[in-house]
Order: C-alpha cells, then sequence, then structure tokens
C-alpha cells in the first residue's frame, strides 16, 4: 500500500533541519514573520524578467515506495541572468549580523534548495542558482549567499531530506487511516440519546457538511461536550474533516472534554488528543531558571524535539497534562512548546480560544488547507464576546518605556534613544488630558505606530546582543507589549477607538475593539465550519450578531430535559444596588440564613463583587450558629490547589451546613459540577452588571449610535449572563434537587425578567 501525504516545503525541511535551543528558535519567532515589508523591498528591485512569489509543486517517492509526497511551495523569487541562469531567491530578515550567520543557516538553504529542484524538474534544468537573502534589522543591511546546484546535486539533496522526514509522516498517515476506519462505524458512547441530544448531534454534523456555522443554546443536562464531538468525530469518518479544535475559556471545560475523549476511545474510537495548558501551569520553573536562561529542557530543545514527537504519537492516544509531562521529561523538552509543536499533528486539540482567535499567539503553522478541513467546537462561546474585545486590544503604559530609558543609558542608546521618545509622547498625552485625566477619539495612534517601530528593531538588536541584563526582561515585555500594539493596529477600523487615561505619573494608551464581531469572524472564516454553544448564549440574536454571524448561518435552542419540579425558585424582591445596599443588608442576610436553616445541605452565594460579597458575609454570620454551619469564600488570585480544596468542601455526607460565598463571572460560577447532595441551593445576588466605567461607557455611546440598546449591550447582557452562570450550577442531573434564590428586584422588572431561563419558571 502506498500512503500519500501532502505538505509544504517549509514545515518538511523545518522538521528534518531544526536544531538548536528554544531561546534561539522562538524568542523572535513572531519578529522573524512580520517580514512582509522587507520581502516587498527586496522584490521591488528585481528585474523585467525576474518573478516573485513563483508557485512551485512536485511528487516524491520515499520510504522504499511506502510514501508519496505531494510537495508544494512558493519562493520569494525567480531571477533570471543575462546567461540564462535562473536563480532562486529566499529573502530571510533577521536580527543576527552577517557574521553571526556565516555561510547561511541549514534550514534556509535547504528550503531554496527544494524550491531549485522543483524549478529544475519543472523546467527540464540542468543547474540552478541558489540564493539567500538576508536583511538585517534594525539598520536594513543586505549580505548574500549564493551557491549553483547541478541538477544530480539537488536530487541527492532532495532525496536524502526526504527520506529523514519520511518515518515521521508514515507513522502520522497510518494512524490517520486507523482513525479514519475506526470513527466511521463509531456509535454514540451512550445506550440512548437524552432529550434534544440527537437534535444537537445531528445539527452539529450537519453544519459541518454543509459547512456553515451553528450557535446553539443547549442547557444544562443536554451533554454538550459529546454532542459537538461525537458528530465531529463521524464527520473525520466520512472523510470531511482532518482535525477538530475544541475550544474552552476555562480549565475545568477542559477536563470535560477529556472525559469525553475518554468515552470515545472506550466505544472505539481511535484519535491523538492532546490538551494545551497554559505555559504558566506547565512549565518546570521549580526546577529550572526559565528566564535566566538557564533551563535544560529549552536549551537543544530542537536537537530532541523530533524523537520526542515520534515517541509520543507511537505511543500514546490522549495526551493529558500528565502524559505530556512525563513525555517531556523523557526527551528533556519544554513540555509548553512540546504540546504546540504536538498541536499540530493531533487530530483533536482541546485549548483556550487565544490559540484560534488571538492574533497575537495563534497557531502560526497552519496553512489554508488545513484550516479547511478542521472543524472548530467552541465551548462556552457566550465568554468569546469579552474574551474577543481583549484580544483584539492592546495598550501601552509610560512607566514601562521611562524605566528602559533609565535602565539602558549607557548600555544600548539605540533602545535608550527609542524608549525616550516614547515616554516624552505619553507625557505629551498627560497634559492634553488635563484635569479629567482622560480622552477618548476614533482615530488611529499613528504618532505612536511611528515611535514604535523604531523601538522594536532597536529592542530586538538589543536582546540579541545584550543578554543577561538586569533589565532584560522588562525590556522583553515592553517588545512584546510594543509589537502587539503593532500588530493591533493593523486591524484597526470601525468598531475601535484610542484613548488616554492617566493615573499620577502614569499614562495608559489603549486601542480598544468595541465589537469584536467581523474580527472574529476573519479568524475562523478559513475553517470549514465553527459550532458556537452554551447554556446562556442568550439572547440569541445578541449572539449572532457579537459572534459574527452570517445570514444563512444556523441556530438551534434545545430545551432543558430536566423536569420544573427538580427547581425551586425563591424571588428575593428587595434592591442590591450600590445606594441601597446598606438599607437591605440586614434583611437579606436574614432571607439568606433562613433558607439556610430550613433546608440544611450545602450553599453556593454568588455575589456581584468582592467587597458586596464580605459585606453580605458578615452579616450573614450573626444570624446563624456557627458551630452548625461552616462559611467558605472566594479569594482573589486563587490557586488551583486552592479551587480544588474549596470544591472539595462540597462533600455530600457532610455533617454540618456548608456555605460557599463566591463571586459571580469567577472561577466557581461556570463550568464546574456539583451534583446530587453536593449542591442543595444557589444564591444570585444582584443582577450581575458590570462596574459603571470608561470602557463600559464607550461601548454604551458605541452601541447606542448605532440604533442598538448601548445599555443592554454594555451591562445588561453580559450581566444577566453571569447571572445563568451561576444559577446553573444547581441542577446538573436528573437526579438533582435544590432551592434557587434570586435576590433582586429588577428580576421582576424587563428586561431582566426576559432574560431569564424558561426553565426557571420564573416568566
Amino acid at each position: 500500500m502506498i500512503y500519500t501525504v501532502k505538505t509544504s516545503v517549509r514545515p518538511l525541511v523545518e522538521y528534518v533541519f531544526r536544531s538548536g535551543s528554544l531561546e534561539s528558535g522562538t524568542r523572535f519567532g513572531n519578529a522573524l514573520q512580520e517580514g512582509t515589508r522587507i520581502h516587498r523591498e527586496v522584490q521591488e528591485n528585481y528585474g523585467e524578467q525576474d518573478r516573485k512569489e513563483v508557485f512551485l509543486k512536485t511528487e516524491l517517492v520515499c520510504a522504499g515506495g511506502e510514501l508519496l509526497v505531494q510537495l508544494e511551495g512558493r519562493c520569494d523569487g525567480l531571477l533570471q541572468g543575462e546567461d540564462g541562469l535562473y536563480t532562486i531567491d529566499e529573502i530571510k530578515s533577521t536580527s543576527e549580523t552577517a557574521e553571526q550567520i556565516e555561510g547561511g543557516r541549514d534550514v534556509h538553504w535547504a528550503q531554496a534548495k527544494f524550491y531549485a529542484y522543483m524549478l529544475a524538474l519543472d523546467l527540464k534544468l540542468d543547474k540552478v542558482g541558489v540564493r539567500l537573502t538576508y536583511v538585517h534589522k534594525p539598520g536594513g543591511e543586505r549580505s548574500i549567499r549564493e551557491v549553483v546546484q547541478t541538477m544530480d546535486e539537488l536530487s541527492i539533496f532532495v532525496r536524502d531530506v526526504s527520506e529523514r522526514y519520511a518515518p515521521y509522516a508514515l507513522l502520522l498517515k497510518k494512524r490517520e487511516e486507523k482513525r479514519n476506519a475506526a470513527a466511521s462505524t463509531l456509535g454514540f458512547p451512550f445506550g440512548r440519546y437524552r432529550e434534544g441530544q440527537r437534535l444537537f448531534a445531528g445539527a452539529v454534523f450537519k453544519t459541518i457538511r454543509e459547512e456553515k456555522n451553528l450557535l446553539a443554546r443547549a442547557p444544562t443536562g443536554t451533554g454538550k461536550t459529546i454532542s459537538t464531538l461525537f458528530p465531529a468525530v463521524k464527520a473525520i469518518g466520512e472523510g470531511l474533516i482532518g482535525r477538530i479544535y475544541y475550544l474552552t475559556a476555562k480549565t475545568t471545560t477542559r477536563a470535560g472534554a477529556e472525559e469525553a475523549l475518554s468515552m470515545l476511545e472506550k466505544s472505539g474510537a481511535y484519535l491523538s488528543s492532546i490538551t494545551i495548558t497554559a505555559k504558566d501551569k506547565v512549565c518546570f520553573k521549580e526546577e529550572e531558571d526559565c528566564a535566566g536562561g538557564q533551563c535544560r529542557f529549552a536549551a537543544g530543545y530542537y536537537d530532541r524535539i523530533n524523537e520526542a514527537l515520534y515517541d509520543l504519537f507511537e505511543n500514546e492516544t490522549r495526551v493529558t497534562r500528565e502524559v505530556l509531562e512525563r513525555y517531556a521529561r523523557k526527551h528533556t523538552v519544554c513540555p509548553f512548546e512540546f504540546s504546540l509543536d504536538a498541536a499540530y499533528a493531533a487530530d483533536v486539540v482541546v485549548c483556550d480560544y487565544n490559540y484560534v482567535f488571538d492574533p497575537r499567539i495563534a497557531f502560526k503553522r497552519l496553512s489554508d488547507e488545513q484550516r479547511s478541513r478542521s472543524a472548530l467546537l467552541i465551548d462556552e462561546a457566550h465568554n468569546l464576546v469579552e474574551r474577543g474585545r481583549e484580544m483584539f486590544s492592546a495598550d501601552l503604559l509610560k512607566s514601562a518605556f521611562l524605566a528602559i530609558k533609565r535602565g539602558y543609558k549607557g548600555i544600548h542608546e539605540g533602545v535608550r534613544a527609542a524608549a525616550d521618545r516614547i515616554n516624552a509622547y505619553l507625557i505629551l498625552l498627560r497634559k492634553q488630558a488635563g484635569e479629567e485625566g482622560k480622552f477618548v477619539g476614533s482615530e488611529p495612534p499613528e504618532v505612536m505606530f511611528k515611535l514604535l517601530e523604531p523601538f522594536v528593531e532597536q529592542a530586538e538588536h538589543a536582546l540579541m546582543t545584550i543578554q543577561g541584563s538586569e533589565a532584560e526582561e522588562e525590556l522583553l515585555e515592553a517588545y512584546f507589549a510594543a509589537q502587539t500594539f503593532l500588530r493591533i493596529g493593523r486591524l484597526y477600523g470601525d468598531p475601535y477607538v484610542t484613548y488616554v487615561e492617566t493615573d499620577g505619573s502614569e499614562v495608559r494608551m489603549k486601542m480598544f475593539c468595541l465589537d469584536p464581531s467581523e474580527l472574529l469572524l476573519q479568524a475562523s472564516k478559513n475553517y470549514r465550519s465553527a459550532v458556537y454553544f452554551s447554556a446562556t448564549l442568550s439572547p440569541l440574536g445578541f449572539y449572532r450578531e457579537m459572534l459574527g454571524a452570517a445570514e444563512d448561518d444556523y441556530t438551534l435552542s434545545i430545551p432543558s430535559p430536566f423536569s420544573p419540579e427538580q427547581l425551586e425558585v425563591k424571588m428575593l424582591p428587595l434592591s442590591t444596588r450600590f445606594r441601597d445596599r446598606e438599607r437591605t443588608r440586614e434583611t437579606l442576610a436574614q432571607a439568606l440564613a433562613d433558607t439556610v436553616l430550613e433546608r440544611p445541605g450545602n450553599y453556593l452565594f454568588f455575589f456581584p463583587s468582592y467587597a458586596y460579597m464580605q459585606e453580605i458575609r458578615q452579616a450573614f454570620e450573626m444570624w446563624i450558629d456557627r458551630e452548625r454551619i461552616q462559611l467558605i469564600g472566594q479569594e482573589a488570585g486563587m490557586s488551583e490547589n486552592d479551587r480544588t480544596v474549596f470544591l472539595d468542601a462540597f462533600s455530600a455526607e457532610r455533617d454540618k451546613t456548608l456555605v460557599g460565598f463566591a463571586v459571580m463571572g469567577g472561577v466557581f460560577s461556570e463550568g464546574i459540577d456539583l451534583a446530587g447532595d453536593r449542591l442543595t441551593g444557589v444564591a444570585v445576588i444582584g443582577v450581575g452588571l458590570p462596574q459603571i466605567g470608561l470602557e463600559r461607557d464607550i461601548i454604551r455611546d458605541y452601541f447606542n449610535e448605532r440604533g442598538r440598546s448601548g445599555f443592554n449591550y454594555a451591562y445588561v447582557y453580559p450581566g444577566m449572563n453571569k447571572v445563568q452562570q451561576a444559577g446553573g450550577r444547581l441542577i446538573r442531573t436528573e437526579e438533582d434537587r435544590g432551592v434557587l434564590i434570586l435576590a433582586d428586584d429588577r428580576f421582576l422588572q424587563e428586561p431582566y425578567r426576559s432574560l431569564l431561563p424558561d426553565e426557571w419558571g420564573t416568566r
């Protein structure tokens, strides 16, 4: 049997030739990828007979005839000399000097030689020139390395490199064949579908088949995770897609996806899945000095990563954090970078929204073809609106550049001068803000862009040449902040404002994205399908608009599978508005205490802020017997272990009643399951409105000007989503029973009343 693999030149040669350490290999990867302008400047000097961005393709047979590689790529330039010699030109921008690069990087030569081989084969040439054009930043000087290769030399080189790539490609291809066969015969992992579950799963499959998007409101109990993953795996079996991205906003939701993948595997699925954990959580920093450049998992990373990937995929299917860390230690590779490299070959990737939507860290090496054969499953999609605003916004602080101006005096004049100019401009803006301390504009900050570009170049040069400085980390942070600001600046358009805000001597400039819908759409449009789902995707019209749904995209609203008798809803029609809190504090505390005393068990009380939570907790303690009732509270910045201890306290076998105090919108208000007797009641205090502030008011005014209800868009809808999420913690299974307390008189008024879920029976 002959296996066929389609790939482009760059990933093939990078797989074979990558070497060295993470620091030198990836530290400035983003900057190196932003060489479009430099490429264009070099290409503008080409002659009339020269061509740029030339597409080439060929086929290679390797591994003793077992593997056919369909290869394609696009060379930067094809130059034609007066003597008729064709030359492939590969353009590379770099912060290294000509002396540091010496004869050129092996991976760059390999890429150019592959293009030369493909050209020689296509035009039946005996020899081809191979050129590397390096453009050195920050000065823009150019240096050229050039050789002439015969067709025989190119053939030997290409064949050797392809044979080194073949074992890994064959491993993945054989796994793919086994995966597809298992997926095509896979049955639903449960004996029966829950109410609404078959409809949901069918809608997901139809969406993928028809290359559409779907927005689904699927209440708790629908089995959202398996209802999306199962039909997506079946779509793999039908040859519709080759990869699934399961995107989440919180770690707790990722655990649910892993459990569903385990169920599918037990039912016969054969999938390679990987969960990407945030770098600060998975890093072995307690053992190694990552920041100081002494990490043995980063040093020589690329010398070991190929063997690590082969070992991983040869022996594992579900790559959880624990599995990943085990193989990272075995092969001495950075666990975070290892997970990213593995994600490019996995069938299912469970990760944060950022890896698809955030322009700063989205998967950079995915080709358009790979995206077109991938489906996005976006869990708890209501979170994506606010996360989208964060992803497509960027800010700068004056203090960062003042520190660099001072810290690099006498160390690197280029960095010091560039930071000084930025600091001076921000001082000017502080004066412009005047006594009000802020101003808002609708134009992009062009002056700042012009100041940041030389700073980025100088900072990059300094970081490459002056390592070990005490100020290195703060320069690195400012460098990435400046890069992000410039990158977001290229997205600037109608849904943006630029505002400046001062606080004493500090100045903050921010490009703020008010409506992320178009940018979210652009980030997802090359994928075959996107399924947005949540228990609280309400009102659907609002989320259709804010998530960038097209007119022909599907929407689905599934009724709750639970019986109304499972939930008792109590209304406390008192005011929790800030101005009334002192007046209603004792009444609220007593009502909460009465409920707990009448029905012992485990309770979660959710508040709109930490301050209000503490205020009511103190009053609540006056109405209860602390010998019979235990109180625990959420704290800001809780570690994973602290969160686990908090949730583990909700045991079904407790002797004492337990009351947990938490905040709406926090880590305990969504994505957690306390089924059965682990949770007796939930109280939601207030309608969850975000705190009034500059950004919320800017959003309100923006949508008012566009004929929408700005207050609803900025305050009501985000707030009531928190209410729905918090209340949804109570009934998680068909056996659960409990009491839900809604404490605020606005729950009986519009528009709040209409935004409560139907299954709460409050309308």
